[in-house]
């Protein structure tokens, strides 16, 4: 699957998501798409804008805006997590955001692919015993207290510890879940 000549620039990404009712951040919409390619729903990405877009007008200008910037971001998606080189990560802002902002995409990013999951119908029966942990995992990145967060190299650490759980994670349900649903590409 050829990937988009363009880079997804998250902030402009979140701007306009303001079209949809949801109203997520970018790394929220992310998180959704992420749960249902790898929970292997066949119509990922429809499925996927379908949800994010539901009651806007095709004929807006920022709607139409938004749904370019997420078919970019969908087909860049699919090709990173069905791709062979790992280039899969979770959609976060860069390194010169601060810690605070940082971590709460990371937990809006893991709300989101919970939230997909249901979507795509994954039951937590049907997944192993390790793939029952890791939305235990994810769960807890949810319930995570963010108010007093500090900038300091401990922090720094533990979010770049956490955020290689999530992208490994997520591929982990892929693995179980996704690869038989691969859409061809």
């Amino acid at each position: 699957m050829q990937q988009p000549a363009i880079a997804i620039d998250f902030q402009e990404l979140t701007q306009r998501l303001a079209v949809s009712e949801l109203n997520p951040s970018a790394a929220e919409a992310h998180g959704i798409l992420c749960a249902m390619i790898c929970a292997g729903e066949p119509r990922a990405e429809e499925s996927w804008m379908s949800e994010l877009l539901d009651g806007t007008d095709d004929a807006d200008l920022l709607a139409q805006e938004c749904r370019e910037s997420l078919w970019d971001l969908a087909t860049l998606t699919r090709g990173q997590i069905q791709g062979q080189e790992l280039g899969f990560a979770p959609l976060l802002p860069d390194e010169s955001a601060a810690l605070a902002e940082r971590a709460l995409a990371l937990y809006d990013w893991s709300r989101g692919f919970l939230y997909g999951l249901g979507i795509a119908g994954v039951d937590v029966v049907g997944l192993s015993e390790q793939g029952r942990e890791v939305l235990s995992d994810f769960a807890s990145i949810t319930r995570l207290d963010l108010d007093d967060l500090d900038d300091s190299e401990e922090n720094e650490q533990a979010l770049a510890e956490l955020t290689e759980f999530v992208r490994v994670a997520a591929m982990l349900v892929y693995e179980e879940r996704g690869r038989s649903g691969q859409a061809p590409g």
